[in-house]
């Protein structure tokens, strides 16, 4: 792999920053994408360029605005409460998000040269989003090689890692601080330790108490 090209499907939080990391160690050259789809917090696409920039790699930025159009959700829209509520899927889950993201970075991976795509997605902190499962990525990559008669290969370096686990990938990458101190995961877009309250700050924040309990790093805040 690492005479070959990949692209990062990259939002600057901490997931995905882990990946370009992972990608950055492995793959000879690496692009990120980064998509606006009309997000609360346009920060998010600040720091993601931000980051591309400091790890010199190129930094591609899609506008997918249609979708918060399409598919409103408490993502893109200040009057949808973030909750989930038992039984149904979280209110920031996006329909059809991941299928797009991922269809679009691989239109692009094939116009770079890429035949690599590295996503964060996961199935094992996943929220329930059903497009994180395993089974949707392996799908769709049969589609899209398919559909462009292109050998691409979905890479899902957290697939089967839980929040611990991605901060301990992040730290034997020699990424820990900058993903903990320069990331955006908040949904409220506060930029590293976040709000602290919605989920994807609970989760963070889970995760990294708990790989500090267990990996010496207790002093580390």
């Amino acid at each position: 792999m690492k005479r070959e090209k990949a692209v990062v499907v990259f939002s600057g939080g901490q997931d995905s920053t882990t990946c370009l990391f992972w990608a950055k160690e492995r793959f000879a050259e690496v692009e990120t994408v980064t998509f606006k789809y009309g997000q609360r917090h346009a920060l998010e696409t600040e720091i993601a360029a931000d980051i591309a920039a400091e790890l010199g790699v190129r930094h591609h930025l899609l506008d997918m605005s249609l979708l918060g159009q399409l598919a409103p959700n408490a993502l893109t829209r200040d009057d949808i409460v973030i909750e989930h509520e038992e039984g149904a899927l979280p209110t920031t889950f996006v329909d059809g998000r991941n299928l797009l993201f991922l269809s679009f970075a691989a239109v692009l991976a094939k116009q770079v040269g890429a035949k690599h795509i590295v996503t964060g997605v996961c199935e094992t902190d996943f929220s329930g989003y059903p497009d994180c499962r395993d089974v949707f990525v392996k799908s769709l990559n049969v589609t899209l090689n398919l559909a462009m008669d292109y050998p691409f290969v979905i890479d899902t370096p957290l697939m089967w890692l839980n929040k611990a686990q991605t901060w301990e990938l992040a730290d034997r990458l020699g990424a820990f601080e900058f993903v903990k101190d320069r990331t955006l995961t908040c949904y409220n877009g506060i930029p590293a330790a976040g709000c602290g309250e919605c989920p994807a700050c609970k989760l963070r924040k889970r995760g990294l108490d708990e790989y500090m309990a267990t990996s010496g790093r207790g002093g580390v805040r």
